[in-house]
This record gives C-alpha cells, structure tokens and sequence, in this order.
C-alpha cells in the first residue's frame, strides 16, 4: 500500500484527447488501499456527481472506478454508495472546477462506519476536463490504467495534462 502524502498516478487511455497521466492522492488512514494493478478498467462518472445516494448509471460502476465529485455528503457516505454498487475504487474531485494545484486533504469522520474499497482525491481542474471530454465525445467512461509507476519516466515525457504543474 501507499503511505500518507505519497501520491499515486494514472493514465487515461481513451478518449484520446486526454490522455495524460494525472496524479491524486489517497484518503487517509480509512478505505482500502490500492494493491492491485489495472491495466484498463472503466472510469465511470457518477451519476448524479456527487454519489450521495442512490445512482443513475450504478450497473456500470459494478467492478470499475468511479468518478464523483466533493460535497454533498461525506466522503465516506460517498465510498459506501460506490462500494454498495460494486465499484472496486472511488475518485474524488474536488468540486472548485479551476482548482489545479490543491489537493483535499480529508480523514476520518470518527464514525464507527467503514469502506472497504480505496479513495483517492484529484484535482478539480482535471476531475472537470475528464468529464468535459466523456460529455463532448458521448461516453459514459474513461479507459485508465492504475497504478502508473512514473518513477522511471523522464519528467518531460510523463505526458502531463497541459493544464497542470507538477
């Protein structure tokens, strides 16, 4: 597993107009942790986006990624919905649409509540662009690949979203 503050990468495979790596960073100290490799699996938006109950499209979460967006409900609430549907894990973006460089840094609520499946936290810009190019193409997911191990990619070649700074 990871250790707080470490971050963990994925690719977006399709559609091909963003596909970059992006980074996020993993909840801490609750949900899983991510241990197992995927070389494609779907990122599937949530909807409705936030994930607080109840989905619109949950058969296609069933074994994949989901993609919610902050607020409405707590984090854990929105791990628990994804969980209940079958998602294997849950990405979090932030709702601030032109935020490109803060992560959300959230914990545990101190219920007695639990998820099993990982959280991970991305920035809203790029929660934003991924689901701007699923509505312009009319696709109901993203193909990723995650964990990305970046460790042994020259910087310049990472092929990181335009729109952020590392």
């Amino acid at each position: 597993g990871l250790r707080v503050h470490e971050y963990l990468y994925f690719q977006v495979l399709s559609p091909g107009d963003i596909r970059y790596i992006f980074t996020a960073t993993p909840a801490k100290d609750f949900g899983g942790v991510f241990n197992t490799r995927y070389d494609q699996i779907h990122l599937v938006p949530a909807d409705p986006p936030e994930a607080c109950g109840e989905l619109n499209n949950g058969v296609f979460v069933q074994d994949q990624i989901a993609l919610v967006e902050r607020g409405g409900c707590s984090v854990l609430s929105k791990m628990r919905v994804i969980q209940e549907h079958g998602g294997r894990a849950v990405i979090i973006a932030d709702n601030a649409y032109d935020n490109d460089s803060f992560y959300v840094e959230t914990i545990q609520e101190g219920a007695r509540r639990t998820a099993d499946i990982p959280a991970l936290f991305l920035l809203g810009r790029d929660g934003y662009m991924i689901r701007r190019s699923l509505e312009q193409h009319g696709l109901p997911w993203a193909v990723i690949s995650i964990p990305v191990n970046v460790t042994n990619i020259p910087t310049y070649e990472t092929m990181q979203p335009p729109w952020t700074f590392w």
